[in-house]
């Protein structure tokens, strides 16, 4: 192994040049591309229940990804082990992977003159999410389940509250002349109690609130006494009987649907023909109210950037804003290099880069652009209908359309929420459901990477008792 490259010293890594060097080496090992990714990070967590501290974790982590090209064959390697050996050791077992590799004719690094970087701030990191000391971070978590204890005394039980706070780094560099990095960070809170009726059964819920900073999270008790109402209105829970009504899905499960049609818009499914919406661009695939985004640029409303915010994707491309649904019309596939290849097509910056194995297809802040109506409107326009909390088990078959649930909620009576309902599955096919979406909320608010406002779908089946 050639060793003209001087590694930095494990002690005081500089991770850029890091990046760099290793992708030297890789080069002078005889690699005609490379691409070097480092990852560093902090987190800590902690899970009070009843009071007491259940779980508590305070850990640290760096390592290093290597892919490497052999012409068209391609190989991955990672390692915590940043000391030279280490590292060497990285560069070779790539290198030796590499040559018993097939042939692919589709893979390799973009083209030069496509990298580069979002050059305005994205506002992705806040030192304050540390600035807790420890004692008062459990505290929070503290604070979070008593609120959630206190508020009805139907809530006997808990499962916890709970404290995160994290920061990370990344940095890409290839052979191609592009280096790369960003940092980001994380705080959340949250709470899930437990509650008991009259007949003695139990129902359990929560809540939270993530955020880049400190300053935007909720408050502990704003957290417990959400997660307090949620539990409480699942109590009295029944079936209902098997029927096709119109299904109302909150924001917290109506998210999961915009990720599938993200997941059947993915270039690897759609060169793979494991999509129903192969062949489907530039056709109407949903009712015209929908239009779905994914935006690796955005900043929230509070001026810190999403939560799927990056200032490039995993290949190195600037990342950027993209439709995937316009109006009902399916205007993009989502693609990263390998699969834009794949479909002659260009990449919409869509990798997604861990640290070994080839790129994958990733969304940035997806998410469905929100209506007029507010959730109370929707609901009290349903003579009858299913007001979807939660959802379990199976979700979207891409490759057909096909969507099963199991789900519980709030059964709606002349357009007034009623009792709670459970045990029941919801099922349609994704292709009729999106065609058939009669309103769109305007509570559209990112708690993660993906966000939906309220969502009406009617000609659903609910199989229940």
């Amino acid at each position: 192994m050639p060793d003209a490259v001087q590694l930095p010293d494990v002690a005081a890594i500089d991770f850029e040049s890091l990046a760099t060097d290793v992708v030297k080496l890789a080069m002078k090992a005889g690699a005609s591309d490379a691409e070097g990714v480092v990852r560093e990070g902090d987190e800590f967590s902690v899970n009070v229940r009843l009071g007491q501290v259940e779980t508590l974790k305070e850990s640290g982590s760096r390592a290093l990804g290597l892919r490497v090209f052999l012409g068209k064959r391609s190989a991955s390697a990672s390692t915590s082990d940043l000391t030279a050996d280490g590292i060497r050791q990285l560069v070779e077992g790539a290198m030796a992977l590499a040559k018993v590799t097939e042939e692919d004719p589709f893979i390799g690094l973009p083209e030069t003159e496509e990298f580069g970087a979002v050059k305005d701030d994205l506002h992705l990191y806040y030192e304050d999410v540390y600035s807790l000391p420890g004692p008062e971070r459990i505290e929070w978590a503290r604070r979070a389940e008593a609120a959630a204890m206190a508020a009805d005394k139907r809530i006997t039980n808990s499962d916890g509250g709970s404290f995160e706070a994290a920061t990370g780094s990344k940095v890409l560099a290839n052979s191609r002349g592009f280096v790369g990095s960003y940092r980001s960070s994380y705080a959340g809170v949250s709470a899930a109690p437990l509650a008991v009726d009259v007949n003695g059964q139990m129902q359990r819920d929560g809540w939270w609130s993530s955020a880049r900073r400190m300053a935007n999270l909720e408050s502990p008790e704003a957290v417990g006494a959400e997660a307090a109402r949620r539990t409480v209105r699942r109590l009295g829970a029944q079936r209902v009987a098997t029927q096709r009504v119109p299904i109302v899905f909150a924001p917290e499960v109506a998210r999961s649907l915009i990720g599938s049609v993200f997941d059947a818009a993915s270039g690897d499914a759609i060169w793979r023909h494991a999509s129903y919406l192969t062949g489907k661009l530039s056709e109407q695939i949903g009712a015209a109210t929908i239009t779905i985004v994914d935006d690796g640029t955005m900043l929230l409303p509070t001026g810190v950037g999403g939560f799927g915010s990056s200032p490039f994707d995993g290949e190195g491309l600037p990342s950027r804003r993209t439709v995937v649904v316009e109006s009902g019309v399916l205007r993009n596939y989502m693609l990263n290099s390998y699969a834009a290849r794949k479909l002659g097509m260009k990449s919409t910056h869509s990798a997604s880069r861990g640290l070994a194995g080839a790129p994958g297809i990733g969304c940035g802040n997806l998410f469905l652009e929100p209506g007029t109506l507010t959730p109370e409107e929707i609901i009290s326009e349903a003579k009858v209908g299913l007001y979807v909390t939660s959802l379990m088990g199976f979700g979207t078959n891409i490759v057909t359309g096909d969507y099963s649930r199991g789900a519980a909620g709030l059964w709606i009576e002349n357009g007034q929420l009623t009792h709670a309902v459970e045990e029941i599955t919801i099922a349609g096919n994704l292709g009729e459901m999106l065609m058939n979406v009669t309103a769109i909320g305007n509570d559209l608010v990112f708690r993660g990477s993906v966000a939906s406002p309220t969502l009406r779908i009617d000609g659903m089946t609910i199989a229940g008792a």
